[in-house]
């Protein structure tokens, strides 16, 4: 059986979450321990990697109503945070399929499980007959190995690949705020048709639905997991990402990294 270490940072705001990913990810080794890193969020907007925030979000009306707003290491859109719960996966490239495509399929069936376990039945977008299509909002798009419950799409995952090092992170949403965060987007923002637990009548506790994630990770990869911290050197690495990158307008709005 294979070991993972788990890492649970619990509920914070989300320059700490993305801080603590990428300190993860340049901290790792190809023969450390596998990582799943569970976390949650305060109410936050995250961009990817290379996501145009002008077009898709009113930036005053995200600083008016205090939201915090993180632009992450991975690609994919716009996605919104703060009633979910994410997970990280870090792991040598060894280990993985061959093609990003594949590391998608694989890596996102304990999701599949998951929800099932939910009584929900979940596919990806290619299976079903639902046109693709791209947004700079997460939820607005709609890509092959996206997740859809009912045809309509549920949270969202991304990667980012080194050179040994396979990175992946995702949401599952118990619920979307819609009068949080529908007046922050200039376009379709795809909240209103995609799919959430509370949508999808399955009320659980944060803990609980931690719990059975955990449990359906180790099924599906017959894997175990040995509950840790982060490491002093991790936590140095999270805290400078924290300072000088992930609080910073310069990274997060205009995706330029002064970090070195």
């Amino acid at each position: 059986m294979k070991q993972w270490r788990l890492i649970d940072t619990g509920l914070r705001e989300g320059a700490w979450n993305m801080a603590v990913d990428e300190a993860l990810l340049m901290s790792y080794k190809r023969e450390d321990m596998p990582i799943l890193h569970l976390y949650r969020w305060e109410n936050t907007i995250s961009l990817g990697r290379f996501s145009a925030i002008e077009k898709s979000v009113d930036i005053g009306q995200l600083k008016k109503n205090h939201i915090g707003c993180v632009r992450r290491m991975s690609g994919g859109g716009i996605l919104v945070h703060g009633s979910d719960i994410s997970y990280s996966l870090i792991l040598p490239r060894i280990e993985c399929k061959e093609g990003v495509k594949a590391n998608y399929r694989y890596l996102c069936t304990f999701l599949l499980r998951l929800y099932e376990k939910l009584g929900l039945k979940a596919y990806f977008v290619k299976e079903l007959e639902s046109e693709q299509k791209y947004s700079n909002i997460c939820l607005a798009g709609c890509e092959p190995y996206d997740i859809a419950i009912d045809g309509k799409k549920i949270g969202g995952n991304a990667q980012r690949y080194t050179r040994n090092v396979l990175f992946q992170h995702g949401s599952i949403p118990m619920s979307l705020n819609e009068m949080v965060f529908q007046a922050l987007f200039l376009e379709e923002s795809g909240m209103k048709s995609a799919a959430s637990l509370q949508k999808c009548g399955v009320k659980i506790a944060h803990e609980m639905l931690a719990k059975l994630l955990i449990e359906t990770f180790c099924e599906t990869f017959e894997a175990d997991v040995m509950s840790s911290s982060l490491s002093p050197y991790e936590e140095q690495n999270a805290i400078e990402l924290f300072e000088n990158k992930y609080t910073q307008e310069g990274w997060n709005i205009y995706a330029k990294n002064f970090y070195s």
